[in-house]
């Protein structure tokens, strides 16, 4: 499957490996409202897509990943119209977040406020050695707000008070030291570590991906002792789909190799 609007494409190989990519949103790849209704109808149109497995999202080129919200169109806004663009901003992170398959962001280069906070709802975020993470809201007057809320839960509350309120930069194996990415790779070995990534959750199963996706939300709002009762009936409804029983024989039936 392949579609394509004005400012991104998406397309699922036979395997069921999405991508989603930004287009012609200058070379930063910026948030502006025609990107976000873009990508918000591009992820509703994959999320129907039943063959999906696993999401990559990245931009064109490699300077950016995201640099943030444009600003020249929030120079423009009021009160009322300001709200009304971080609450499209916030759907579209939130449909992110809450997407059925894991989401694997491609991070090569500048990955800035909104465009951080897009990729905090991700499930997994690759980056490459020369990406930069930083959340400069307060250098232009305003504050971070909706998805940065994930940030004392990656960081902790010191480093995500670091971010917010200095607005200070960070590299890339700062990102990994702080746990703000899973991994760093050279810029040259992004894509075919994404693809390695990618290749170990399209060998799970499909079922089970998603259900530990679920399991992996309602872990960030539910009180522990109800997370941990929940998922117990969680546990005996895999067993209906059949991936327990194929991957568990599976796993039984391969080759022994003697000491």
């Amino acid at each position: 499957m392949e579609r394509s609007w004005n400012r991104c494409a998406a397309s699922i190989s036979d395997r069921g490996l999405g991508r989603l990519k930004i287009l012609a949103s200058g070379p930063m790849n910026l948030l502006g409202t025609p990107v976000i209704d873009d990508l918000r109808a591009a992820l509703a149109n994959l999320q129907s897509a039943g063959e999906l497995r696993a999401l990559i999202l990245c931009a064109e080129g490699d300077r950016a990943f995201v640099g943030g919200a444009d600003i020249k169109e929030m120079a423009g806004l009021n009160q009322s119209s300001a709200e009304r663009f971080i609450t499209k901003l916030h759907d579209l992170c939130e449909q992110l977040r809450q997407f059925p398959v894991p989401v694997i962001a491609r991070i090569p280069g500048w990955c800035l406020g909104g465009g951080l906070e897009l990729a905090m709802a991700c499930d997994i975020r690759i980056a490459a050695g020369a990406a930069r993470f930083a959340m400069p809201e307060v250098r232009v007057g305003i504050p971070s707000v909706i998805h940065a809320a994930l940030m004392p839960r990656l960081l902790g509350s010191s480093r995500a008070s670091w971010l917010v309120l200095t607005g200070e930069t960070i590299d890339a194996d700062t990102a990994l030291d702080w746990g703000l990415v899973n991994k760093v790779v050279p810029l040259e070995q992004l894509d075919a570590e994404i693809d390695k990534v990618a290749d170990g959750l399209l060998a799970c199963g499909a079922q089970v991906l998603r259900t530990q996706k679920v399991l992996l939300r309602s872990w960030e709002e539910l009180p522990l002792s109800q997370a941990l009762r929940q998922s117990i009936g969680t546990f005996g409804e895999a067993f209906t789909t059949g991936e327990p029983q194929e991957f568990m024989q599976a796993f039984l039936d391969r080759p022994r190799t003697g000491r």
